[in-house]
């Protein structure tokens, strides 16, 4: 077989790397739920991720959230780590399509010189796998990491040196002697230079074969597995299965149509800067207090739980970017301890003034002493629910700190550093607002014209509701407007509790034809809600919330 055209090389190596970076990433994947080894596509997903300018990283959440939106792809949160997810893998495969095409176009040009080029390229991208892994995350054995991350890689790189030749075997590789020593009757298969022959084609679908045959065998054991997390609680020893809400007995009740006013914990948003949530074992977790402190403390989460009077908050919880009318937003039942009572018993001294809270997922915040000694309900929270903290959402720890955006409340907290000056956050650093103030939101969640009632003198009403909420300021009122027409007031549910959202209800008095609604409130402080639409960044959206329906 001729030696092939640069271009052929080209297509041909970048064919070869993906077939081939393909079984590697379903390996990793296996590894990973094996034995809490390196997931290599995410890892340098993640790794890269944190690299890239603010700017950068907010456009490309914007540019996510807007496409799962306008093409309904589900809940906002649950459709942006699958998009992230296939965009770590997509990410791998290109760059495996990339190196193919670059070994074989220099094995092309080199010949017999560059006969490990591909196994020496495997072995510089294992050890810089297992770095970036490394510093995203040191909680594993790092002999038998590197040994893994780099083995894989290195026979990713054997096979594609392999592959080449097979591919273009050249003339030199067949000494001629050989050929002249053939006998006739020998089979071609036995042959040398047989091997020289060996049909591209063929070669390509066994190759293709045996890649597929890897890769799937790999997702599937890794997925029969199970996923590598602590299994949550059933149901039945969920607070809400055994408790009435604080509301149950309020005089308005909810729109047919409006969203659940305590949300199941399966249904709780999840927005974080990590792929896979770290896995915490809480027999081996610490919360390790350090800084000007008179001693470093660690504390159990047994410490917690046992040794402080719990409290227990109904929290609504928002996403920053959350855009007006999004599904980024939950309510649940919080419990933990009251971060200003376990402030005495951390040692700080006097000078300290912030405390920076870390996760294990490389996420932190900075939180003043002043909101701490001001607020008893910035909490540690280690349950939801009265169970406790799904893995996903933080377990073991968790901060709540009313009337802020979740992109101030680190989970999966590992270590609280006191320091005597304020620092940028993850989030602040790449642009986000310093303080990330909840805005005042209201939004319309149903108009409900399958379930009409009646007026004393017969005219049809029809159900409109929804939520209204500022984070721990209230909401005063809620007002809704049909087209064009007056703003008429909404009736208000009594509330789970003050830092959590109000669910309203207007009965509209029925006109036939499509009609737009908007909706509107105003705060507990007696502030109106910023009509002048923003987009989430820097500091939260704003705007009024519409929709449109009648016949």
């Amino acid at each position: 077989m001729r030696k092939p055209t640069a271009g052929t090389a080209l297509a041909l190596g970048a064919l070869v790397g993906v077939l081939l970076t393909a079984p590697l990433a379903a390996l990793f994947y296996l590894g990973w739920k094996v034995a809490r080894l390196p997931f290599v596509p995410f890892d340098i997903f993640e790794w890269a991720s944190r690299l890239l300018p603010g700017a950068v990283v907010t456009r490309g959440i914007e540019a996510m959230v807007a496409a799962i939106r306008m093409l309904g792809l589900g809940s906002t949160d649950v459709a942006a780590k699958y998009a992230e997810q296939a965009m770590a893998v997509t990410g791998l495969l290109l760059t495996g399509a990339l190196a193919g095409a670059v070994i074989f176009a220099f094995r092309r040009n080199r010949g017999n010189r560059g006969s490990r080029a591909g196994v020496i390229l495997g072995a510089a991208a294992g050890m810089l796998s297992f770095l970036i892994s490394r510093d995203l995350d040191a909680s594993g054995s790092p002999l038998l990491e590197v040994v893994w991350v780099i083995i894989l890689w290195v026979i990713w790189g054997a096979v594609l040196d392999r592959s080449y030749r097979r591919l273009s075997v050249e003339s030199e590789t067949v000494p001629p002697v050989l050929r002249a020593q053939r006998p006739e009757s020998a089979a071609p298969e036995a042959t040398p230079d047989s091997v020289e022959r060996i049909d591209r084609r063929r070669f390509l679908i066994r190759l293709g074969g045996t890649a597929a045959a890897i890769t799937v065998s790999g997702a599937a054991v890794g997925m029969l597995i199970g996923p590598r997390r602590m299994r949550p609680a059933p149901a039945s020893r969920r607070w809400s299965a055994n408790h009435a809400l604080p509301n149950a007995a309020a005089a308005v009740h909810p729109a047919p149509g409006t969203r659940p006013e305590f949300t199941p914990l399966e249904d709780h948003y999840r927005i974080d800067i990590t792929l896979l949530p770290p896995v915490i074992n809480e027999e081996s977790w610490r919360l390790q207090v350090r800084g000007l402190v008179d001693r470093p403390t660690d504390l159990t989460l047994a410490d917690l739980r046992d040794n402080f009077r719990p409290m227990h908050q109904f929290v609504t919880l928002a996403c920053i970017s959350n855009e007006v009318g999004g599904d980024l937003t939950s309510t649940t039942r919080w419990t933990g301890v009251s971060l200003r009572r376990l402030l005495p018993h951390l040692g700080l001294r006097p000078e300290a003034t912030h405390l920076k809270i870390s996760s294990a997922d490389g996420f932190f915040e900075i939180v003043p002493l002043e909101t701490i000694n001001s607020d008893e309900r910035v909490m540690l929270a280690y349950a939801w629910d009265g169970v406790p903290l799904p893995n996903k959402h933080g377990f073991p720890l968790r901060i709540y700190i009313p009337d802020r955006y979740g992109m101030k409340q680190p989970k999966w907290i590992t270590t609280i550093e006191a320091i005597d000056h304020w620092e940028e956050g993850y989030w602040v650093l790449r642009g986000w607002d310093r303080e990330a103030r909840m805005e005042a939101t209201s939004v319309i969640d149903t108009v409900a014209l399958d379930h009409v009632t009646a007026t004393a003198d017969g005219r049809p009403l029809v159900p409109i509701g929804g939520i209204a909420h500022a984070g721990a300021r209230g909401i005063s009122k809620v007002e809704v407007r049909i087209d064009d027409g007056e703003w008429r007031e909404a009736m208000l549910r009594s509330p789970l509790s003050e830092t959590t959202w109000v669910l309203w209800r207007y009965d509209w008095p029925f006109e036939a034809g499509a009609h737009r609604f908007t909706v509107r409130c105003t705060d507990g402080n007696g502030r109106p809600q910023e009509t002048e639409p923003s987009p989430p960044h820097p500091d939260g959206a704003t705007g009024l919330h519409s929709v449109r329906a009648g016949r």
